[in-house]
């Protein structure tokens, strides 16, 4: 086995962070996260060895204070939707806290980056989000440090509390009848997420993975139409989905702009504009074999469709009872 290592681990707090630090802690590595607020993740020190730190990760001086002593960073931090316009959040998050992280890693004496960036992400992308990911890729790609690194582009993930299929079976949970769905024809490659853990795992020492780049997607791809169509068969809410128009799915965009939440956005819109495929199979080159969506997502979102059978059964049960057994007065 490889030797342990210390390693920093930034967004270690959200979907694809949680499963993956606890897999590291596993695997007996010293594993820091840092976040925020620390209060909110103290469920976190359930992990043996997890040592959670708050930290503003826009400080330079704060991160390179943690990531001293630290063989690697593992940057997950990302976001969908920013809260204004234009564009500006999103190049925090993304293009502005990677310039960070290489300046606290570079002070600090770290050897070691992996960042999660995203399939298609580039500097000449349609959205704010693809280009503030391409943007922070090619920060990591410049850098003229000794700091060594591997990018993962992965399509999206999907897994126990994600928030892309758990997203539309929720919209199928609440909207009648019918969906209405903007560009249904946008194909993915939906990748497990315990695929990307595996990924971030076997690189996490270098070797042939310095340097490197790799597309991360499942063994299939899918139209979105065919993904909402998938998701309404697991939960058993069947539905009409109807194709937008563009025209109309701009308009639609527009408007989500401006719900609390922002369930769909037109930066959203725009990065459905390309296809999020892999052009080379980087889980093949890792000797990664992929999961595939339809028999992993059975498992957890079928039980979304069993547990909403047995509430519906209890509430019969209940009125029944009430009807044979009215109040005494």
């Amino acid at each position: 086995m490889p030797r342990p290592q210390a390693i920093a681990v930034l967004g270690g707090t959200g979907f694809l962070g949680t499963r993956l630090v606890a897999r590291l802690i596993k695997d007996g590595h010293r594993v820091t996260v840092l976040s925020r607020d620390r209060e909110q993740h103290k469920h976190l020190l359930v992990l043996p060895g997890l040592t959670l730190e708050n930290c503003d990760v826009y400080a330079e001086a704060q991160l390179s204070e943690r990531f001293r002593g630290k063989d690697v960073v593992i940057n997950l931090i990302g976001i969908l939707n920013e809260r204004g316009f234009g564009g500006t959040g999103f190049r925090r998050a993304h293009t502005e806290l990677t310039q960070g992280v290489l300046q606290a890693a570079r002070s600090a004496g770290v050897s070691r980056l992996l960042q999660v960036s995203a399939l298609k992400a580039a500097a000449d992308a349609p959205s704010y989000y693809l280009r503030s990911k391409g943007d922070a890729e090619q920060l990591i790609r410049e850098s003229h440090s000794a700091l060594d690194w591997t990018i993962f582009q992965p399509s999206v993930m999907f897994g126990p509390g994600d928030s892309f299929l758990n997203r539309f079976a929720g919209l199928l949970a609440v909207i009648p009848w019918v969906l209405p769905l903007a560009r249904p024809n946008t194909r993915f490659q939906p990748v497990l997420v315990d695929d990307v853990i595996e990924a971030l795992r076997r690189c996490l020492h270098g070797g042939t993975c310095s340097r490197q780049t790799y597309e991360l997607g499942g063994p299939r791809i899918y139209s979105l139409r065919e993904i909402v169509g998938l998701v309404a068969k697991l939960t058993g809410r069947r539905r009409w989905i109807l194709g937008l128009p563009d025209a109309l799915a701009r308009v639609q965009a527009l408007v989500m702009d401006f719900v609390p939440g922002r369930p769909f956005s037109s930066d959203n819109y725009r990065s459905l504009t390309v296809d999020s495929v892999c052009s080379e199979d980087g889980l093949a080159r890792l000797g990664i074999k992929p999961q595939s969506m339809g028999a992993s997502a059975s498992q957890y979102l079928g039980a979304l469709e069993d547990n909403a059978r047995l509430s519906h059964n209890r509430a019969a049960a209940g009125r029944a009872t009430a009807i044979r057994s009215p109040e005494l007065r």
